[in-house]
């Protein structure tokens, strides 16, 4: 069968393994004889297997560069062969779904005698306004996995080691051939000795029960970021669980939650809230201390201010995720507080402005002069 291998698969010669596995994939989904019922499917199924075969191999791979078909005549004869893990993957891809299929979730497994990483851990963490809107230092406690220091992480009692399983002779995995009118196929599994490690501990360590690994709470100081808000994600590295056989650790994820406040409200990076102010303050103007984030401040009422007119401070906001020079504004929304009883007193003399102003307007009476002076 021989042909130009890359050819018969799509593929470019500086294609890399993964191009190649999913060309193959592609193209051995397309043509195996249970989906394509088509004359030459069965042949061109065996030739994608063939190329997949010597390119999927480096040593292959680089003869068949070399000198073609006659270098890699005798690395196997066409058809399924032993493909090791990456075979075990695609060939539960086939036949996945199909009634009477070969593979399972056996096949899923892989051999893990190599470092693996931790696994990553979250945590939900609630603040404060004022928390979120300057940022801080807070402390949190945590139960993850560390690596057991009497055994080193290696699950097996001090003075002792793992054994290479005898079942699966230290590869983590355990092969089955299956003859079928399409050719041999190789059936690769966990072992169900030593699950996929390769080794077998005899005399377990005492503090983590062979495990390698125990739980612990832990006390962490994390530093929060001015400008954060709901939602806001912030990754502590290696803090999550400790990784096996000498893997690194994974990551802490801190996922954040912004409690309301009682007097401000919040639009991105800028603050707004409200002051009430007096008929006569709204008229002749005034300097009035208001609440910021950053405490008391002072802010000017000009004469002749309106009913719902937004008073701005600016660079008082929430500094920006990233760049805390930069703030947004405080916004401040002005309501005129009407009173509804007033003394003897007061009604004589708002009378006496009523009239004056109406004598320059021409619209008499109080209810006219508050009306013309309020209106929004």
């Amino acid at each position: 069968m021989a042909g130009d291998y890359y050819e018969i698969l799509g593929v470019s010669r500086s294609a890399d393994k993964e191009e190649i596995k999913r060309a193959y994939r592609r193209l051995a989904r397309k043509y195996h004889p249970d989906v394509n019922k088509e004359s030459g499917a069965e042949e061109r199924f065996k030739e994608i297997n063939r190329a997949y075969e010597v390119l999927s191999e480096p040593e292959t791979r680089a003869r068949f560069d070399r000198f073609g078909e006659a270098g890699v005549s005798g690395a196997g004869a066409p058809g399924f062969q032993d493909f090791g893990d990456s075979f075990a993957d695609i060939f539960e891809s086939f036949f996945q779904g199909f009634q009477g299929g070969v593979g399972g979730p056996q096949q899923q497994g892989r051999r893990r005698s190599g470092p693996v990483r931790g696994d990553d851990l979250r945590l939900d963490l609630r603040l404060d306004f004022r928390e979120a809107v300057f940022g801080g230092e807070k402390e949190l406690r945590i139960k993850h996995l560390e690596t057991c220091e009497t055994c080193t992480g290696t699950g097996a009692k001090p003075g002792t080691r793992p054994q290479t399983c005898s079942t699966c002779t230290g590869s983590g995995q355990v092969r089955r051939a299956t003859r079928t009118p399409f050719g041999s196929f190789t059936q690769v599994s966990v072992c169900p000795t030593c699950s996929g490690t390769g080794q077998v501990i005899e005399d377990k360590c005492e503090t983590c029960g062979g495990r390698g690994q125990k739980e612990v709470m832990k006390k962490l100081k994390i530093t929060i970021p001015a400008g954060v808000d709901n939602g806001t994600r912030l990754r502590v590295s290696n803090e999550g669980d400790a990784g096996k056989l000498g893997g690194p650790p994974g990551d802490l994820y801190v996922f954040l939650a912004v409690n309301e406040d009682p007097l401000f409200k919040r639009d991105g990076t800028n603050v707004s809230s409200e002051v009430k102010i007096s008929y006569l303050q709204a008229i002749l103007g005034c300097r009035l201390e208001v609440e910021t984030v950053d405490g008391p401040t002072e802010l000017l009422i000009p004469s002749g201010t309106q009913a719902n007119t937004v008073l701005t401070l600016e660079k008082k906001g929430v500094p920006r995720l990233g760049n805390p020079v930069s703030r947004g504004d405080h916004l401040i929304t002005v309501s005129i507080d009407i009173p509804t009883k007033v003394t003897a007193e007061e009604r004589e003399l708002l009378m006496q402005l009523a009239k004056l102003k109406g004598d320059r307007t021409g619209k008499g009476g109080l209810e006219g002069f508050l009306g013309n002076l309020f209106q929004k």
